[in-house]
């Protein structure tokens, strides 16, 4: 949804404050959700739908990179009709191999640029990071905040790299890791949701998956409220993508429940929500099997990479 209204920006300073206690309690409650058979199978197939395959290693190669987006294209053949998951995310010296190994399946490629997982380097080799990888072909692009400024209390200085960033990325999509981990409050974790959609984000997502705590529900919570709130400000629908740690079905459908819950059904695709979880993708082959079946089948049939 584009917006012609004219974006305010904030005072960074006066974020709301996040009800810690009732966060926690509404994120508890989500969990003791079920849902029926059908519901269930629908749920499962969207969260598959919504999961971007990642590879971020430093002994990454070619071959292995042309092994995930093989299984990103053929996730269970045995089983026709499957949906194929959002896209597929390695680093940017790594974008060229996936997207011609990916060809027309309309799977996305995304790349995690600015000095990813640390975002401890300058700007202009930020930039340049950021530029490789659309140039290479990235769709998308992960970047990361600077933490240390952020904690620091230089505002400015985030939304500033954000927006530069969003500069470099030209027709590229725009995901902003917050690294929630390393914030430590729902506060700051509320703080730098709306400075990343302020500056241009067109994702907020919690974690690069390379720490713990990573993805929680109560501080995806925290962050699709400040999506609601800047939608309701603004016009602007921003998308989610909580990475890390989500690695079962049944959290993941948990997931989906406080989305619709939160946002609303708009919110219920993979433009608008991913998952940052490639192990969760056989697991809910596997559900989804049973669900299909009323058995499960071995994970010796499903591909690891």
């Amino acid at each position: 949804m584009v917006s012609n209204q004219t974006i305010v920006i904030p005072d960074f300073r006066q974020t709301p404050r996040v009800d810690q206690v009732g966060i926690e309690e509404r994120a508890a409650r989500i969990t003791k959700r079920s849902l029926k058979k059908e519901t269930k199978l629908n749920g499962l197939l969207l969260a598959l739908n919504m999961i971007d395959l990642t590879t971020l290693e430093g002994k990454d190669t070619q071959g292995k990179v042309k092994q995930l987006c093989y299984k990103a294209m053929h996730l269970h053949d045995s089983y026709p009709g499957l949906p194929t998951v959002a896209a597929v995310c390695v680093y940017p010296s790594m974008v060229k191999t996936a997207k011609t190994a990916l060809g027309n399946s309309g799977i996305k490629v995304a790349a995690v640029a600015t000095a990813f997982p640390s975002g401890q380097a300058p700007r202009d080799v930020k930039i340049r990071d950021t530029k490789f990888a659309v140039q290479e072909g990235a769709d998308e692009i992960d970047m990361v905040i600077s933490r240390g400024k952020f904690l620091e209390g230089e505002y400015h200085f985030v939304f500033d790299e954000i927006a530069s960033i969003k500069e470099a990325c030209g027709n590229a999509r725009l995901k902003v890791i917050l690294e929630t981990g390393e914030l430590g409050s729902y506060d700051k974790v509320r703080r730098a949701s709306d400075i990343a959609m302020y500056a241009g984000a067109d994702f907020i997502k919690t974690s690069t998956g390379k720490i713990s705590p990573a993805a929680t529900l109560p501080v995806t919570l925290v962050m699709l409220e400040a999506i609601r709130d800047f939608y309701y400000q603004t016009g602007k629908m921003i998308a989610m993508k909580p990475a890390g740690g989500i690695s079962r079905s049944k959290l993941a459908l948990h997931y989906l429940v406080m989305v619709k819950e939160i946002l609303g059904d708009a919110w219920m695709n993979n433009e608008w929500f991913r998952f940052g979880a490639s192990s969760l993708a056989n697991d809910l082959l596997m559900q989804i099997v049973k669900e299909k079946t009323g058995v499960y089948q071995s994970k010796d049939y499903f591909s690891i990479d």
